[in-house]
């Protein structure tokens, strides 16, 4: 099982409302995804700050979740927030 766990960080507002604006439906298609155990992109107390966590059953699941991901509009619109993960291989 691969877990990433980390926060996307806002530099203004204007970002924060890109990051409200997109992630519905990111969080959506990436629910659907094959591997897909879960995905949850949550605004901490801090309006610039989500708290990042998502679980795939296995690597490949994770990269194809990457690479989709690099190809998407919510990646084309957030490209430019910064991003703080840690990914671990954990045991099944």
């Amino acid at each position: 099982m691969i877990r990433l766990k980390g926060h996307l960080i806002c530099m203004t507002e204007a970002e924060a409302q890109t990051v409200r604006a997109h992630v519905p439906e990111h969080i959506r298609l990436t629910r659907l995804e094959p591997g897909c155990l879960s995905f949850d992109v949550v605004q901490t107390d801090d309006p610039l700050i989500w708290d990042v966590q998502e679980t795939f059953r296995t690597r490949d699941d994770f990269d194809a979740h990457q690479t989709r991901t690099r190809a998407s509009h919510w990646f084309e619109s957030t490209r430019h927030i910064l991003r703080d993960f840690r990914v671990e291989d954990l045991p099944d």
